[in-house]
């Protein structure tokens, strides 16, 4: 006798793993890796209604379906049901290896993700909209660029992992950030060089500052990183030769710990010709090191502290370990609030990194062909360097202007001092 076919409470046949629980709802068994696993849904086919006070979802045939499609496709469906922050803390376990401050982005990532109810999505369930509303929600409660952009840079390689690991057949983060949000960061303007000097002159003469002078003079004039500038030691300035040797920098990770560790990049792995004023700043900087303090009994002793094996940095705390960029950040703010205080003109924001930018517009002001300037200031992309030129604005237009229009002149004037000594010569010629 043959076997009858199991069919739900509209006389609808049962497909073979499709049964109906006691409480009435559809279940489909499969297996994946040996193991049973189960989908369940109130409605059998997509146009079957929703039971009142039921939540809305696919139907089971429609489960089926994709699990056939994840199946054909090598995603094992069981394990696209993992949670974004479930997905990412995978991806993170991955970057091994990584620098410090590396590492202090990946948590402040991470830290900002869980806040979001995003985080506890299903990665199955996120589609490239999703991604892009996400991202858009950020920006209109308040993030960041730089933190969207720092956000959308973990989760773009975990979901991309997702898709190599055949959990998900398509990455939902793999689109131009470029056209979602707004880039409403502001950039760190280079302050003119009539600015420049003004704010040199009032460190020299400060009876407070005057002690940083040296410091500010070799930023705006080098061009380093403050990081790089930081993790200078005595060994790295070369007087014999006029050059400072830049192969690493310090920095000091959120729990206060001081780490040397590698240039940002490669690129920055360079040597810096010294101008004899900077050469002069960095023989003074070297003359008031100070080394040791007096003890509580009154003896002299060593204060200063090795990081990673280095010695010799140019400045100490109190506890004898190298400053760092916040110190400079603060004392530099200091600075300009005094200046501010003190006259009418106000100076806009300096830190180290607006005397970078200055030193490379003034370079790129002054002509400097832009292989040399992407060398000397470290820049892996000469795009980087580029871009500088490219910002040059109507004044420095007007500037190249009419010092072309000088050169012009003066070659006109040249030509005609030449055709009056040649007629010259051609006279005294004929009278001859």
């Amino acid at each position: 006798m043959s076997r009858s076919k199991r069919r739900d409470s509209k006389h609808r046949v049962l497909r073979n793993g499709e049964s109906i629980r006691a409480d009435g709802k559809y279940q489909f068994k499969y297996y994946v890796g040996g193991k049973i696993k189960f989908v369940y849904s109130w409605r059998l086919e997509p146009t079957d209604p929703v039971p009142k006070g039921k939540r809305p979802g696919p139907s089971l045939r429609e489960m089926e379906k994709q699990i056939g499609k994840d199946f054909d496709s090598m995603i094992d469906p069981s394990q696209k049901g993992m949670l974004v922050i479930e997905l990412v803390d995978r991806y993170l376990k991955t970057k091994t290896g990584v620098r410090p401050n590396t590492v202090t982005n990946y948590n402040f990532v991470r830290n900002v993700l869980a806040q979001e109810d995003f985080s506890c999505k299903k990665i199955g369930e996120v589609k490239t909209s999703d991604a892009k509303l996400f991202l858009i929600g950020l920006q209109d409660a308040g993030k960041g660029h730089s933190t969207i952009k720092c956000m959308r840079g973990v989760l773009r390689p975990a979901f991309q992992m997702a898709v190599d690991d055949d959990l998900l057949a398509k990455n939902p983060f793999a689109f131009q950030l470029a056209g979602v949000i707004i880039n409403d960061s502001v950039t760190r303007e280079a302050i003119s060089k009539m600015q420049m000097k003004k704010f040199l002159k009032f460190v020299h003469d400060d009876n407070c500052y005057c002690k940083y002078y040296e410091v500010v003079y070799i930023l705006f004039h080098t061009g380093m990183r403050i990081s790089e500038f930081c993790g200078l030691t005595l060994n790295d300035i070369d007087f014999e030769n006029h050059l400072i040797n830049i192969d690493h920098q310090l920095i000091r990770t959120p729990d206060m710990a001081l780490h040397v560790q590698a240039t940002k990049t490669s690129a920055g792995k360079r040597k810096l010709p010294m101008t004899k004023e900077v050469e002069d700043c960095f023989r003074a900087i070297v003359e008031d090191r100070e080394v040791t303090k007096p003890s509580s009994e009154g003896e002299v002793v060593q204060m200063e502290k090795a990081v990673d094996g280095y010695r010799g940095f140019l400045f100490l705390d109190d506890a004898g370990l190298p400053l760092v960029a916040m110190h400079w950040e603060h004392r530099f703010n200091n600075m300009v609030n005094r200046y501010n205080a003190i006259y009418k003109e106000q100076m806009p924001n300096i830190t180290p990194h607006v005397c970078r930018h200055t030193y490379c517009s003034n370079m790129a002001k002054a002509g400097m062909n832009p292989k040399t300037l992407q060398y000397l200031m470290g820049h892996s992309d000469i795009t980087v360097t580029l871009d500088i030129y490219t910002h040059l604005g109507l004044e420095d237009a007007a500037e190249e202007l009419k010092r072309l229009a000088e050169v012009e002149q003066a070659r006109k004037e040249q030509e005609k001092l030449d055709q009056n000594k040649d007629e010259d010569e051609s006279g005294t010629i004929v009278a001859i």
